[in-house]
């Protein structure tokens, strides 16, 4: 079983310092557009959740945020290599388990949401190759609800022409990444399955973003 180890003391503090040197280094190298900030919840807790392209998605998440986000990460990511592990346990990344009952990375989300922090998490569960490829699952409504936090779905397209599915080397992406209002427990819990009315709201958020962006892409 991947050791969940707690998150170094340090990465929110970096991120604190670092967020605006690295924003705008980004805007200047990249093709970029990001949108949606002033949707962001004045404080956590909260789960932030986009589809997933790229390896590179939780960096441009963050960026796009502002603040420390720990985001539930596949196990197998973490033998990728000793590099990309560190850099993973240092920004505070869960493992979670695609074969096994993920109770201890679930454990480890509930006590961040818990404490007030952002949590970050992609509901297809793994990259894609193009938006609508996956099943959408329905763990951050769960942890939502069980938490009563919102969940802020983001939409994000052009990482995957760089460490993707698709294209697995380096390349300057072109990004377009834009976050919305927060979707509140409150007003699913009435339903007679608010887990899939949570998730069902989500994908139709990004179905729709993703189409404007992307007509093409079904």
């Amino acid at each position: 079983m991947k050791e969940i180890r707690p998150p170094h003391r340090t990465a929110p503090s970096f991120v604190s310092v670092m967020k605006h040197p690295v924003g705008w280094l980004s805007r200047l190298v990249l093709d970029g557009e990001f949108t949606g900030r002033e949707h962001l919840p004045a404080s956590g807790p909260y789960i932030v959740t986009a589809n997933h392209l790229s390896l590179v998605d939780p960096v441009f998440v963050t960026l796009a945020v502002g603040e420390h986000v720990q985001f539930l990460a596949l196990d197998e990511l973490f033998d990728e290599g000793r590099v990309l592990s560190e850099l993973m346990y240092y920004f505070g990344a869960i493992p979670i388990s695609r074969v096994r009952p993920p109770l201890g990375a679930l454990k480890r989300a509930l006590e961040i949401l818990e404490s007030g922090a952002i949590l970050g998490v992609f509901p297809e569960g793994a990259r894609a190759e193009y938006w609508g490829e996956r099943t959408i699952k329905r763990g951050p409504a769960w942890l939502a609800l069980a938490t009563n936090s919102p969940i802020v779905p983001c939409a994000i397209t052009g990482t995957e022409t760089t460490m993707s599915v698709r294209t697995p080397g380096i390349r300057i992406p072109s990004i377009r990444l834009s976050l919305h209002p927060p979707l509140y427990p409150a007003s699913y819990t009435d339903m007679e399955d608010p887990l899939s009315g949570m998730m069902n709201d989500w994908q139709a958020i990004l179905d729709h973003e993703i189409e404007h962006w992307q007509p093409e892409v079904t």
